[in-house]
C-alpha cells in the first residue's frame, strides 16, 4: 500500500492533519502551514507527485466537509421529545438516586438522566445486564455550553461524541427487552454483563481496578481516587491503550501459537479478536489506535509508517477522534513512541526512558488540556506502569476469568494497600505545578521548538537558546502581561478573580452549593464541589497557584461554601472577613480548618492592586455575617470605577448612600445575584453605573435575576452581563479594559 502513495505516509498524514483541523475547527493557521508544506513538497517531489498528493487531500477534505455538514444537519434536526428510548447498557451509571445512560432512538444517540424513585429501582438498574427499551416522556434539550474561559464545554464534548441532545426522563411507564440486536448491541450487552458481574461479586476498591483496567469503566464512587491519580499525573494508567492491548494480544497470540497454528493464520484471527476486544473496552480511541497499529505491525509496517497509516484509517472509521482530549493525547504518545528509538535499552531502562520522553515531549499538549503538570509523574509513571503491567493487570485478568468458579475476594486488601500507597505518594510529592493554558499559537510554537531541539540537541549553544525560549514561553503562559477582573461562572453563587500585571492576586468569594433537603442514604450522590468544576480549573488555566488575598464577603454558603476545597488546591496568603462573620461558629470552624491567616477588615481599610487600590466601604460596625453585613469593595482600576457589593440588599445600600455622598460607579457587581431586594432604584440613580454584572446559576430555583431588577437596569440604560446566559465575564488589558464573555 505504501508504495502507491505519492509521498511518504507520515508526510501525507501531516497534511491531512492540517486539512482535518481546517475543516472541523476552522483553524485558519492550518491553511498557512498547508500551503508552506505543499510548496516544500513540490520542490522535493516535483509537480506530478504534488498533483497526486493534492488529489488525495481534496478527497479527504470533501469527506471531512460531508461529515461536518452531516453533523450540523443532525444537530439542527434533533427532536424535542421522545416517547421511548433504547438503553446502551454499558453506559449505565447509578449515582445515588441519579441514573444516567446513553440511549438510541431513530438513529440518534442521546445522553439521558432520570431521578430514581425508590431504592428497589436503584438496585434494579445497578444489576441490569440486558439491553432494554424504556417507555416514558423524555424531554430533550441542548447540553450546557462552555461556562468559563478555557473551561469544559459539555455541549461540544457531546457533539463530538455524536450526541446532540440531553434527555430528562420524568417517569418510566414500562420497559421491554430488545428482541433484534446488531453486533454492536451485542458487544455493548456483553460488556455490561461483565461490568455488572464484577460490581456484584467483588468488593471496592478491587472492583474499580477490575472494571477500569479490563473494561475501561470507572463509576462515580472511584472519583476520590481518580482525583489522587490525576494529581500525581498518572491517571492515564486507566486510559486503556498500549499496555492493555499489548498484554491481551500477547496472551491471544501465545495461546494459538502454542496450539501449533501458523503465524499468518494467527495474524488473521487477531482481526476479529481485536474487534471484540475493542467492543469490550467501549470502543475507545486509544484502544482502537493500538489495535490497528498492532495489525499493521503484523504486516511488517513499522514506526512512523505504521502511525501514519493508523491515522489515515481512523480518519475514515472514527472521523471525530482528534476532536477529543483522549484522541489527541493518545496520538501524541504514539507519535513520540514511534519517532524516538528505544530499542537499545534494556526492558526496565526502556520503561524509564519512555516515561521521560512521553512526559517531556507531550508537556505542551498536557498543559494545553490540563494546565498543570506533576514533574515527578515521570518517575511515578515508570514505577506504577511497571507494577500495573507485571502484577496488577495479569492478576485481575486471572481473577476475572476464574470468577465463575472461584471468587478471589481475598485479594481486596492488596488494592486497599495500593490505594494507601498512592495516597501516601501524593502527600510526599506535593501539588502539581500550575503552568496555565497556552494559546493555540503558543502551543504550536512550543511543539515546533521541541522538534527542532530534538534534531539539534548536539549543538550546545542552539540547544541552550531553544531551552531558554521554551522557558520564556512557559513563563508568559503562567504570567500573562495583562490585568484582569473576572466574574467566574460558578453557578448560583459569587466568585470574582482580580489580578494585576505584576501577578498580585485577589479573589472575592469562592461559591458553594446550597443543600435544600435531607436525603436518605441510598439517594446521596457523589459529586464534585462547584469550585472543583469551575473556579479551580479557571485559576489553573490562568497559571494561578496562589491567591494572595481571599475576601469572603459574608457567610452564605453560595459565597464561602467551597473555601476548604479551594484551600486544598490553591495556596492562600491571607483571608479577609468582616467582624460579623466571626459570630458564626460554623464559619469560624472552617476558617480554623484552613490553617491560614485570617484578618478582619472594616470600612476604611484598603487593598493595593493594579497600581491603585480597592477600598473597603462597608461594614463599619459588627453585623451578623448575613447579606447586609457583606464586605463591599470599591476602587478605580485602569480608569474604571468598580463596586463589588456581595449580597448587599436595600438596607445596606441605604447605609452606603448615607455614608458616601459621592460614589460614581462604572461597573457594578449587582448585589444578591440580581434579587429584587437589591439594586434599588435609588441606589442605581445614586451610583449611575454603565455596566451591571450579575452572577446567577442557570435555571436557579430562586429565579435570579428577578425581572423587576432587570427592568430597573433597563430604565437606567445600564448594560447587563449575566453569567447564567453569557458565562464568565472578564475585563482584561494592560492599559485599558477589553470586555469579553465566555459564550
Amino acid at each position: 500500500m505504501i508504495k502507491y502513495l505519492p509521498i511518504k505516509p507520515i508526510q501525507l498524514a501531516f497534511l491531512l492533519l492540517l486539512v482535518y483541523y481546517l475543516c472541523f475547527l476552522k483553524v485558519l493557521m492550518c491553511l498557512l502551514f498547508l500551503v508552506l508544506v505543499l510548496a516544500a513538497l513540490w520542490k522535493q517531489y516535483g509537480f506530478k507527485k504534488l498533483t497526486q498528493t493534492c488529489f488525495l487531500i481534496a478527497c479527504f477534505a470533501a469527506f471531512f466537509l460531508v461529515k461536518v455538514n452531516q453533523t450540523e444537519r443532525d444537530y439542527q434536526s434533533a427532536s424535542e421529545t421522545l416517547s421511548q428510548i433504547q438503553m446502551i447498557p454499558d453506559s449505565i451509571t447509578v449515582n445515588g438516586d441519579l441514573l444516567s445512560f446513553r440511549g438510541k432512538e431513530a438513529g440518534q444517540t442521546y445522553q439521558v438522566f432520570y431521578t430514581l424513585k425508590s431504592e428497589k429501582e436503584q438496585h434494579f438498574f445497578k444489576d441490569l445486564n440486558q439491553t432494554v427499551i424504556l417507555s416514558g416522556d423524555v424531554e430533550l434539550e441542548e447540553a450546557t455550553p462552555q461556562r468559563n474561559f478555557a473551561g469544559f464545554d459539555y455541549r461540544t464534548y457531546l457533539k463530538h461524541e455524536g450526541i446532540y441532545r440531553v434527555g430528562h426522563l420524568s417517569s418510566i411507564d414500562q420497559f421491554s427487552l430488545v428482541k433484534t440486536m446488531t453486533i454492536w448491541d451485542r458487544l455493548h450487552d456483553l460488556r455490561r454483563k461483565a461490568i455488572a458481574s464484577v460490581q456484584k461479586q467483588f468488593p471496592a476498591p478491587m472492583q474499580h481496578y477490575m472494571t477500569g483496567l479490563l473494561f475501561g469503566y470507572l463509576d462515580k464512587s472511584f472519583d476520590e481516587m481518580s482525583d489522587v491519580y490525576t494529581s500525581l499525573g498518572i491517571i492515564h494508567l486507566f486510559a486503556l491503550s498500549g499496555m492493555q492491548v499489548g498484554f491481551f494480544l500477547g496472551i491471544f497470540r501465545f495461546v494459538f501459537l502454542r496450539f501449533g497454528l501458523r503465524r499468518d493464520y494467527v495474524d488473521i484471527l487477531q482481526i476479529p479478536f481485536s474487534f471484540v476486544y475493542a467492543g469490550m473496552t467501549g470502543f475507545s480511541v486509544s484502544v482502537i489506535r493500538s489495535l490497528i497499529q498492532s495489525i499493521l505491525a503484523n504486516l511488517g509496517i513499522k514506526r512512523l509508517d505504521n502511525l501514519a497509516l493508523t491515522l489515515l484509517s481512523l480518519f475514515l472509521v472514527m472521523p471525530n477522534f482528534l476532536l477529543t482530549t483522549g484522541g489527541v493525547l493518545s496520538f501524541t504518545y504514539a507519535f513520540i513512541l514511534s519517532f524516538v528509538d528505544f530499542e537499545d535499552f534494556s526492558h526496565y531502562r526502556k520503561v524509564v526512558v519512555e516515561s521521560l520522553a512521553i512526559s517531556l515531549g507531550s508537556l505542551p499538549v498536557l498543559v494545553y488540556f490540563f494546565s498543570v503538570f506533576q514533574p515527578l509523574s515521570i518517575l511515578l509513571t515508570a514505577i506504577f506502569s511497571l507494577a500495573f503491567d507485571v502484577v496488577i493487570l495479569p492478576l485481575l485478568s486471572f481473577t476475572f476469568l476464574i470468577s465463575p468458579f472461584l471468587k478471589l475476594t481475598c485479594l481486596n486488601p492488596l488494592f486497599v494497600f495500593l490505594e494507601k500507597l498512592v495516597k501516601m505518594s501524593k502527600v510526599l510529592v506535593g501539588s502539581p505545578l500550575v503552568f496555565g493554558k497556552p494559546s493555540l499559537a503558543i502551543l504550536l510554537l512550543l511543539v515546533l521548538i521541541l522538534g527542532v531541539l530534538y534534531d539539534c540537541y548536539q549543538y550546545k549553544k542552539l540547544a541552550i537558546f531553544l531551552v531558554s525560549l521554551i522557558a520564556l514561553l512557559f513563563f508568559q503562559i503562567k504570567h500573562p502581561l495583562e490585568n484582569e477582573v473576572t466574574m467566574v461562572d460558578i453557578g448560583q453563587g459569587d466568585s470574582i478573580f482580580v489580578r494585576d500585571v505584576k501577578g498580585h492576586t485577589l479573589l472575592i468569594d469562592v461559591g458553594g452549593k446550597v443543600s435544600f433537603s435531607e436525603k436518605n442514604a441510598w439517594q446521596e450522590r457523589k459529586s464534585d464541589s462547584n469550585a472543583e468544576r469551575t473556579l479551580i480549573p479557571y485559576l489553573n488555566s490562568r497559571g494561578v497557584g496562589k491567591i494572595d488575598q481571599l475576601v469572603l464577603t459574608h457567610t452564605d454558603t453560595d459565597h464561602m461554601g467551597d473555601m476548604l476545597e479551594v484551600a486544598k488546591q490553591v495556596k492562600i496568603g491571607e483571608i479577609l472577613v468582616s467582624q460579623g462573620s466571626l459570630t458564626k461558629p460554623d464559619f469560624v470552624a472552617k476558617l480554623q480548618a484552613m490553617k491560614t491567616k485570617a484578618r478582619v477588615v472594616t470600612a476604611g481599610d484598603v487593598l493595593p492592586i493594579m497600581g491603585s487600590r480597592l477600598q473597603v466601604l462597608y461594614p463599619s460596625q459588627i453585623g451578623d455575617g448575613g447579606n447586609n453585613d457583606s464586605v463591599v469593595l470599591y476602587g478605580n482600576l485602569l480608569g474604571k470605577n468598580f463596586l463589588f457589593t456581595g449580597d448587599l440588599e436595600e438596607e445596606g445600600e441605604q447605609k452606603l448612600i448615607a455614608t458616601y455622598p459621592n460614589l460614581p460607579v462604572d461597573v457594578l457587581k449587582a448585589g444578591h445575584h440580581g434579587s429584587k431586594g437589591s439594586s434599588s432604584p435609588v441606589f442605581l440613580a445614586y451610583t449611575s453605573p454603565q455596566i451591571a454584572l450579575i452572577s446567577a446559576g442557570q435555571n436557579n430555583r430562586y429565579k435570579h435575576p428577578h425581572q423587576e431588577t432587570l427592568e430597573r437596569f433597563q430604565e437606567q440604560n445600564i448594560t447587563i452581563y449575566r453569567t447564567d446566559e453569557q458565562g464568565a465575564i472578564r475585563f482584561r488589558g494592560l492599559n485599558h479594559w477589553k470586555l469579553e464573555t465566555a459564550r
